[in-house]
């Protein structure tokens, strides 16, 4: 008995708790416990959201799922918001503080390729274009989870000190051309008030080993511009380019100068940054020179000086390559997100809860990662911490995984209960340190 008290001591003082350790430590173990024993619906409702994939702003679907889910909980739920966004409120029978969670509900218009019961047949329209659709970023498991977490809190309403609020947010993935959507969007309709999160929390699964917890202080995740760069020219017969002006060519050009930028022109000894062209769409003919090529990309960056440098060479580069060859170049630059920045203060507090759920050996620090998230955007309103969750297979690590956004992307469905606990016992051990 002796040995199990100090255990629990010990438990305690890595936590950074003041209270008695066998009172925290009942706390975790019902935390855990009810992690687990919803982890068959948390399974259950993954493979249901990822054989029914909804775009950025439609998901209707999904989003009805969750908020029928939350009022059987007996949660106040704010549905729709932000179009097709869900809130929940869960208010705890103890006085505490107040701490949001957040999951993303979209899809990408991706078909996929992985030979699974429950894999995507979808099909929907994006842009003006036919295509499929699949979960390869991983939001039908940050849904699932975040139900799940959801279910085991509301089961312990009595002991709750404080109140927790569910975020489930469309459009992570950006709203479709001329509508608008995401996290600012949340925002906007008060997705942060009555009542207001002193801090909030989220998770990203990634491609690393299953369970395996990484984070980071400060900037995390790149601030992403997109661009667009019109390259104009004069038509003509494909057999006749003299009579003409190519923008294909010009375009090119123009993708080949932009990635000397970054390799011979950036000090990313720094800061990281990326430029890449993700879309060129241009002709209907293979015999006929076009009028107009359209360049798009994005911009990845950490800090704002090397993100205006940035804007100001793909400009200077394309229009200077253009004007070479008698055509010309318009480039429009779209701040998207800001920098994922984990608050250094409240990551320290909440870095031993993050170890005690996946374990010291398998909890991080991540490099900084280019990837961007509209997170970042609630951090900006409430201090805030953002972490990876690790989907890869046992034993397939060292193959690297299939990246997000691919359509062989696959996700080891062990992560999901670490997930639940991981949030779970974030909003838990926030609510009794700052209560």
């Amino acid at each position: 008995m002796q040995t199990v008290s100090k255990c629990l001591c010990a438990l305690a003082v890595i936590a950074g708790f003041s209270l008695p350790a066998a009172g925290q430590s009942a706390l975790w173990a019902r935390v855990d416990s009810g992690a687990a024993e919803v982890r068959g619906k948390v399974v259950a409702w993954r493979r249901d959201f990822h054989q029914h994939p909804e775009l950025s702003n439609r998901e209707f679907r999904t989003s009805g799922i969750v908020a029928d889910h939350l009022r059987a909980l007996g949660l106040t739920v704010r549905y729709p918001i932000a179009l097709t966004g869900v809130v929940g409120v869960l208010k705890g029978e103890k006085p505490g503080p107040v701490v949001a969670l957040r999951a993303d509900m979209d899809a990408l218009p991706v078909t996929e390729e992985v030979d699974l019961p429950f894999a995507s047949k979808v099909r929907a329209t994006y842009n003006g274009s036919e295509v499929g659709v699949m979960h390869a970023c991983g939001h039908d498991l940050h849904t699932a989870i975040l139900m799940g977490v959801a279910e085991v809190l509301a089961g312990m309403r009595k002991d709750l000190p404080g109140t927790v609020v569910f975020i489930f947010q469309p459009a992570e993935e950006g709203a479709p051309e001329g509508e608008q959507g995401g996290a600012g969007l949340m925002i906007r309709e008060g997705a942060l008030e009555n009542p207001k999160p002193e801090a909030i929390f989220g998770l990203h699964v990634f491609p690393r080993p299953v369970g395996h917890i990484e984070y980071r202080p400060g900037a995390f995740m790149a601030a992403s511009d997109s661009f667009k760069i019109e390259v104009r020219g004069s038509q003509t017969h494909g057999a006749q380019p003299w009579n003409g002006t190519d923008p294909v060519v010009v375009s090119s050009e123009i993708i080949l100068a932009l990635q000397t930028i970054v390799s011979r022109q950036i000090d990313i000894s720094r800061n990281p940054a990326v430029v890449s062209i993700g879309s060129i769409r241009g002709g209907v003919r293979f015999n006929i020179i076009p009028a107009l090529v359209e360049l798009g990309g994005t911009i990845r960056t950490f800090d704002p000086e090397t993100q205006g440098d940035l804007h100001e060479r793909i400009r200077r580069t394309a229009d200077m390559i253009a004007r070479a060859s008698g055509a010309g170049a318009q480039t429009t630059i779209v701040r998207t997100n800001p920098v994922t920045f984990n608050d250094p203060k409240l990551t320290e507090q909440m870095a031993p809860t993050l170890k005690r759920v996946a374990g010291a050996d398998a909890c991080s620090i991540s490099p900084p990662l280019t990837v961007s998230e509209d997170f970042a955007l609630y951090e900006q309103v409430v201090p805030g911490i953002y972490f990876t969750l690790g989907i890869l297979p046992e034993g397939s690590a060292g193959t690297g995984g299939a990246p997000n956004h691919s359509p062989h992307f696959y996700a080891d469905e062990a992560a999901l209960v670490v997930g639940v606990r991981a949030l779970a016992n974030l909003a838990m051990d926030y609510m009794l340190q700052t209560k």
